[in-house]
């Protein structure tokens, strides 16, 4: 999986640390959710201001949140095989991947939420990580059964990982 981290904030310093924990989770993912075509996704760090313009943007609200995912694919179901034909016009003629998406991550929400939840940085940021990555794949947390299958694959995923609450 191809995967570009484009940092926009001072708030926390990317580590080569934290670049292997966001690569971890992106990759984990992709494994347990059995993807077998190569793809590529952003993964976009920046702080308060900058995601709430998004969330204003994209969604209509005046607020900063942790984490905006923009899936690029349309996954039906469980399907997770896509035929060439209906993703011609996803891939990147560059790397040959099929393009997932964006996922926007604020770094102060990552901090603020790890003191909230009482765990490390790590932690938190590989939780937002996974999440937006469900997210790309189709999953979403609308209704009480969808949120609580997302929430115990992303517990599974965090747990293969070793980013254990």
């Amino acid at each position: 999986m191809k995967t570009e981290i484009i940092n926009m904030q001072s708030v926390v310093d990317i580590t080569d640390e934290l670049k292997d924990i966001i690569q971890r989770c992106v990759n984990e993912t992709m494994v347990i959710e059995k993807i077998k075509f190569k793809c590529e996704c952003n993964i976009i760090l920046t702080d308060n201001n900058t995601i709430r313009e998004y969330n204003m943007d994209f969604r209509g609200l005046d607020s900063a949140t942790d984490v905006l995912s923009f899936p690029i694919l349309d996954f039906i179901g469980d399907i997770k095989d896509l035929n060439t034909d209906d993703i011609k016009y996803d891939i990147n003629p560059e790397t040959g991947h099929v393009m997932l998406g964006d996922i926007i991550i604020s770094m102060d929400k990552v901090i603020q939420q790890s003191k909230e939840y009482g765990h490390s940085i790590k932690r938190e940021l590989g939780f937002l990580i996974v999440h937006g990555m469900l997210h790309l794949l189709g999953y979403d947390h609308e209704e009480i059964k969808d949120r609580e299958k997302m929430r115990k694959k992303e517990e599974y995923i965090l747990n293969k990982i070793g980013l254990k609450r």
